[in-house]
């Protein structure tokens, strides 16, 4: 049986436990658990934006991560929070809006889902990603992410100061999976895009420790401290500025427009598996 805990700051979990298993990390590293990232991803040239016409300052990720959210419903089984734009937001992001998260337990199975309404009169853009930090050992060279599909294509982020650099990064799949080690995140994270695969898996050498489904991100990114015990799996709908930017948020790889009355919705889920449990994933 899952069960999850949350908080309303971020609108983040907090836990996931699997029959009494702890599966997310405890912030003893990192003090983030699974915070949102909105209304962008990744890092600003110069943490700054200019939104029509006018600059704004925003750290890494966004404010949602840190802001009080109001709790909508709270049971076992669904925890939903909502933020709406306020004068500390308008400060950063000259939107009206209206940020939706909500948390879903369906068996062994975890969907958190993002919704975003556009309150202003005028059209919005932002980013948004998910970034949850599975408790892993990766530094132990056991570890391993899986995708679903063959990925003859896919392509990797090269990352310089955290902005996209023009040059790709090496292509580190080998037989279709990304081999973990203490070594992974010296470069900071791994960012992925072009990826035909809908899922990945997180394992432990044979045994599958969580299958995370990302259909409708076209980013992925893996990360951790180099040396923690966790990793995390992130699926983004874009990325980080590149080193050249116009610094221009509409321009944006891949940002989200909406216009006014307009929503966007996108989810992820975690399939985790017990340790006991037989589990059919194909070599």
């Amino acid at each position: 049986m899952l069960k999850i805990e949350s908080k309303s700051k971020g609108a983040e979990l907090t836990s996931i436990k699997l029959d009494g298993k702890e599966m997310l990390h405890q912030g003893e590293v990192w003090n983030r658990h699974a915070p949102i990232l909105f209304p962008i991803v990744g890092r600003l040239k110069n943490d700054e934006t200019i939104i029509n016409g006018k600059i704004y300052h925003m750290g890494q990720h966004g404010f949602a991560r840190d802001m009080e959210f109001k709790e909508l419903e709270k049971n076992e089984n669904k925890h939903e929070y909502v933020l709406e734009s306020n004068s500390k937001t308008l400060e950063k992001f000259p939107f009206e809006f209206s940020l939706c998260v909500t948390h879903l337990v369906e068996g062994n199975t975890l969907t958190t889902k993002y919704r975003v309404l556009n309150k202003d009169k005028k059209q919005m853009i932002f980013g948004i990603g998910g970034h949850p930090a599975f408790i892993c050992d990766y530094s132990s060279g056991r570890y391993k992410i899986e995708f679903e599909k063959q990925e003859d294509n896919i392509k990797f982020m090269s990352l310089s100061d955290g902005l996209v650099k023009k040059e790709e990064a090496p292509n580190i799949l080998y037989k279709n999976l990304i081999n973990l080690s203490k070594d992974s995140f010296i470069n900071d994270a791994i960012i992925m895009k072009d990826i035909k695969s809908n899922k990945v898996y997180l394992k432990e050498n044979e045994r599958t420790i969580l299958e995370f489904d990302f259909t409708g991100f076209p980013y992925l990114g893996l990360w951790a401290k180099v040396g923690a015990p966790f990793v995390c799996i992130e699926p983004w709908m874009n990325t980080a500025d590149k080193v050249n930017t116009d610094g221009k948020l509409e321009t944006k790889e891949n940002i989200i427009k909406l216009e006014r009355d307009e929503e966007f919705e996108c989810s992820y889920s975690m399939l985790f598996f017990g340790t006991e449990e037989k589990n059919s994933i194909e070599q």
